[in-house]
This record gives C-alpha cells, structure tokens and sequence, in this order.
C-alpha cells in the first residue's frame, strides 16, 4: 500500500508542461486569422476558384510556427469548417460540401504546405532568402494540390486545369510569399522562443 502511494504522489509532483497550453492557445488563436484572410475573397468569373488571403496566412502562420505547431493549426482550421464554423471562403458552400468541393485541394494542403515551409525555414539560416525559399515551396504545394484535386473531379485536361487553377493565382502568390516573408523579418518567429521548441 505504501508503494502505490507513493507511486500516486509522485505522479501528482509531476509539473504540468507549460508549453504545450502556451502553444495550444496560439494555434486556435491563429485559425481566425486564417478565418479572417479566408473571407477577404474575391471570385474570379472564369474559374470555380476565388482569390483569397488565405495562403498568405498559410504561408506566414507557417514560418512564424515550429513545423508540428503549424500543421495543428490548418489542421484544426480544416476541422473547425468542416464542422460547420464559418472560416471558409464566403464563396462555397461551406462544411464539408467545401472541403470535397473544387477548392479542396487548396485547403486539404494547408497543413503539409505550413510544416514544409517551417520546416525548410529551420532547416536554413532562417534568413530572409530562406523564407521566400520556404514559403515560395510551400505555395507550389498548394497550388500543386489545388491543380491536381481540380483535374480529379472535372477530368480536365492539364491546359484546362493550368488556366483555371495555377495560373491566375501566380502573381498574387508571388506577392504573398514575399508578404509573408516581411512579417517574419519584422515579427520574429515564435520557434525562436524557446517555450515553443517542443512543437
């Protein structure tokens, strides 16, 4: 009887990790800003595709976290829309129908595209040429995904898929990516903290 109580006692000392609550808090924080860049959208009349912010908040979100920290974050925004919150584009159906719909490619990457480009960013001098190389990655993910699921479910052929879901999206990606590489430079990232080193 001894034993096990000590054994309970010892449990009890152990300190609860200060990081995990402090990163947690971060990451749902940082969905509504993925929510927010989502509803500054624009439709594009000749693709099902609008223009929105939200690879811009991919990209910084994943530059600022630590690569595990970044993808539970997209990965938590994809689940707050599909259970119905409003942080998708205002122009799809919303929930799931969004997610199965002709941009769900683009948001089923966010994840992956947030931890390729923190981790690429960690793994380089984390200069600013470092995260225009991560995040300008990790927006070919996204396209590449965007493009692919597209070509899935219309059955198109690549000319088709090009125009309607890479190419007019080039220009205002490459202005993301060095959008988002400029709030790095000036905000820091989290990761350097070293709270945040665990994720």
């Amino acid at each position: 009887m001894q034993e096990i109580g000590f054994k309970q006692d010892s449990l009890r000392a152990l300190p609860v990790p200060r990081i995990a609550w402090k990163t947690a808090i971060a990451v749902v924080l940082a969905t509504a800003l993925v929510a927010i860049c989502a509803h500054i959208a624009m439709p594009v009349g000749f693709t099902p595709i609008p223009v929105t912010m939200q690879t811009f908040a991919v990209l910084l979100l994943g530059l600022l976290f630590s690569p595990g920290a970044a993808f539970a974050c997209l990965a938590l925004y994809l689940v707050e829309g599909a259970f119905g919150l409003p942080v998708f584009s205002p122009h799809g159906p919303g929930g799931i129908a969004q997610l199965l719909g002709p941009s769900g490619g683009y948001l089923l990457s966010y994840p992956f595209a947030a931890a390729l480009a923190s981790l690429l960013y960690r793994r380089g001098r984390r200069r600013f040429v470092d995260a225009i190389a991560a995040a300008g990655l990790a927006s070919v993910l996204i396209l590449a995904a965007g493009a692919s699921w597209l070509g899935l479910l219309g059955h198109l052929r690549f000319s088709v898929i090009f125009a309607q879901s890479i190419a007019p999206f080039l220009f205002g990606d490459a202005v993301k990516v060095v959008a988002a590489t400029a709030c790095v430079s000036l905000l820091g990232s989290f990761s350097d903290v070293s709270p945040n080193r665990a994720l």
